[in-house]
């Protein structure tokens, strides 16, 4: 198998997706197809893959003003693949976020006893 360059995609949707739903997104090869990623995440992350959604995007078109005169290209084309993974399993793409949020948690709570405290006094 060749070498692939799995980037993972972050955002809020893919991480409410991966709480619900298990499924993580990737930026993969062009060339690859769903078998080739499915095999791919399952030999880095050593975890059981369920589906693989493929979708090619295209690139956009851009215009750039310099001194006064208009350029224009366009961005290069990506392909995104969306896996699902089994149940019980995760990847540890959120794990920041997680502890963030973790993080956050335990304060809010520390504050919360705070203000019970005066409350009480």
């Amino acid at each position: 198998m060749k070498d692939f360059v799995l980037k993972p995609r972050v955002s809020e949707k893919l991480y409410a997706q991966s709480k619900a739903l298990n499924v993580f997104g990737f930026l993969v090869p062009r060339d690859s197809n769903k078998h080739t990623i499915a095999r791919a995440i399952e030999t880095q992350y050593e975890v059981d893959v369920i589906g693989v959604n493929v979708l090619n995007q295209a690139g956009k078109t851009v215009r750039a003003y310099r001194n006064r005169r208009s350029t224009s290209g366009s961005r290069s084309d990506y392909k995104k693949a969306y896996v699902t993974i089994k149940k019980g399993q995760s990847l540890p793409v959120f794990a920041a976020v997680d502890e963030a949020e973790a993080k956050a948690d335990s304060t809010q709570k520390q504050v919360d006893k705070q203000a019970k405290k005066k409350a009480k006094d």
